[in-house]
């Protein structure tokens, strides 16, 4: 069993980092402070269980372009066993093939190929993609192992799929596709402590333009193709990384502010209207609800061909959220970088940098959370636009769009809501979840809530966030209690009718 106070296993923070910080948040880890400040206080000392550290790490992607497109991908490691006893194995959890098309897996260790095996059948639920790598030899105390893994992501089926790829394009988030290596299984092992540094190497063609996480560290010409690292440091989330054959548009940079669109052809007309709006819309974000990388000035629009929509899975407009910026379809490009319904659809993907590239949703609020956060976010938006008016059009609409998904389907409560709902009872989920944060705001106050969120994506940074959570931190800066609240809103079906006669026209009824 292991402690469940440890970090998400793609965070590139350190466990400390979150013990120091979290105090607001005690809730999430009381249970198990006592134990934390132990391991913290005694990892430059005697270790207490088995365990491991990084001493150096490297990750390097290869887009291979041709019929079917391809990243390799390329991860080396110098591991030092550090516990408090000899390791016959290590674990490590590798992308899911249904969401990332992996193919091709190949391990050494000190040089020598190792074939991964999966778990012991007992552990195999608990623990999914997870696979084991022995050891030739035992990995004694102090002693030093050198780990190499590499793998191949393809497009897979899955509509839903963690990766973007085309003949021209691709994009990585910071989850998923990189393999996460794991502690012993002993209940005091953290996981491995990683180094300052991580240097990220990204080779496509030469004619590629590329963002990732860090610090640009130099770009080499490797005959027709092009070689740039970055320096990704502890204190940052992890890489992500997007990169195409993108002509960037001079005229989307106004009075030298950074928001930048990259497309496969160049826009047509002046992008300078559409660029002031989305730039509003960022500056809204990193004043309500904090900044989000010191490395990032600025939102990029950066075209994605084949996107589809994240939620639905269906085809034409969409837009998605990747670490400072939105990638959108070309068939959201084709509505015009000036229309409201394009720039609706990259404002909600802006702020999904906040919440969901930030923090992410535990996979219970995957749907209450992960699209009710960003939605609401976009009537914050409305508002700092258009004022208190922007933001009543805003709950109004939402109203009316429960109203006609609840015709249409019996609701499943909003608390218990999932992602793999059918297509009628989700879109009463994604009507009613930006709804119930403008509750909490009519009854908290807008500063008190904006102010726990900033908090939240604050201090759990890449890490997994429930209700529970948002609750907790809400009633410590808003000084009320919320169970009673919490409990209609996320439990019981229907909107309350106070909220309604809130906000709707005195001339309208509904269910």
């Amino acid at each position: 069993m292991r402690i469940a106070f440890r970090t998400s296993p793609n965070s590139i923070r350190p466990l400390e980092s979150l013990i120091l910080s979290s105090a607001g948040l005690h809730s999430r880890i009381a249970p198990f402070a006592g134990i934390a400040i132990l391991i913290c206080s005694a990892a430059c000392t005697v270790p207490l269980a088995p365990g491991y550290r990084i001493s150096k790490e490297s990750r390097e992607i290869q887009f291979v372009s041709g019929p079917a497109p391809e990243l390799k991908i390329r991860g080396q490691f110098t591991l030092v066993n550090s516990g408090a006893s000899n390791l016959k194995f290590i674990d490590v959890v590798v992308p899911p093939e249904k969401t990332f098309g992996l193919t091709d897996l190949r391990v050494e260790v000190d040089g020598r190929d190792i074939k991964p095996v999966p778990l012991p059948v007992e552990l195999q639920y608990d623990h999914p993609n997870t696979l084991r790598i022995p050891f030739e030899s035992t990995w004694e105390q102090k002693q030093k192992r050198e780990l190499l893994i590499e793998y191949v992501l393809r497009s897979p089926d899955d509509l839903a799929s963690g990766i973007k790829l085309s003949a021209r394009t691709f994009s990585l988030g910071f989850r998923g596709w990189f393999v996460v290596l794991q502690p012993p299984d002993h209940a005091l092992s953290p996981f491995p402590r990683r180094p300052d540094r991580t240097l990220v190497t990204i080779r496509t063609p030469a004619n590629f333009l590329v963002l990732s996480r860090g610090t640009r560290a130099g770009v080499r010409k490797l005959g027709d193709e092009i070689e740039t690292r970055y320096v990704v440091r502890i204190k940052d989330l992890a890489p992500f990384a997007v990169g195409g054959q993108y002509v960037e548009s001079s005229s989307a940079r106004h009075e030298g502010k950074s928001v930048v669109f990259w497309t496969l052809e160049p826009l047509k007309g002046d992008a300078t209207a559409s660029a002031q709006q989305i730039e509003s819309a960022w500056n809204v974000m990193q004043t309500n609800f904090g900044p989000l990388d010191k490395n990032i000035r600025g939102p990029y629009v950066v075209e994605s061909p084949e996107l589809r929509n994240h939620v639905t899975g269906e085809a034409g407009p969409a837009a998605a959220a990747f670490p400072g910026g939105a990638l959108v379809s070309s068939a959201a490009l084709a509505l015009g970088i000036d229309s409201e319904d394009f720039l609706d659809r990259v404002a909600h993907a802006i702020a999904h940098n906040w919440f969901g590239e930030q923090i992410y949703p535990a996979p219970f609020a995957a749907l209450g959370l992960g699209e009710g956060l960003p939605e609401y976010a976009t009537i914050v938006i409305d508002e700092a636009r258009k004022g208190e008016a922007g933001r009543r059009r805003r709950v109004i609409e939402f109203l009316h769009k429960y109203d006609e998904a609840s015709a249409k389907a019996v609701e499943i409560r909003l608390g218990v809501s999932k992602l793999s709902d059918s297509p009628e009872q989700r879109a009463i989920s994604l009507a009613k979840a930006p709804l119930f944060f403008i509750a909490l705001e009519d009854k908290c106050g807008e500063a008190p809530v904006r102010s726990a969120l900033t908090r939240v994506v604050s201090l759990l940074r890449g890490q997994e966030v429930g209700y529970n959570d948002i609750r907790s931190a809400i009633e410590q800066t808003g000084g009320k209690d919320l169970a009673e609240f919490f409990r209609i809103w996320l439990y019981e079906p229907g909107i309350p009718k106070d909220f309604r006669a809130k906000y709707e026209p005195a001339n309208e009824s509904h269910p």
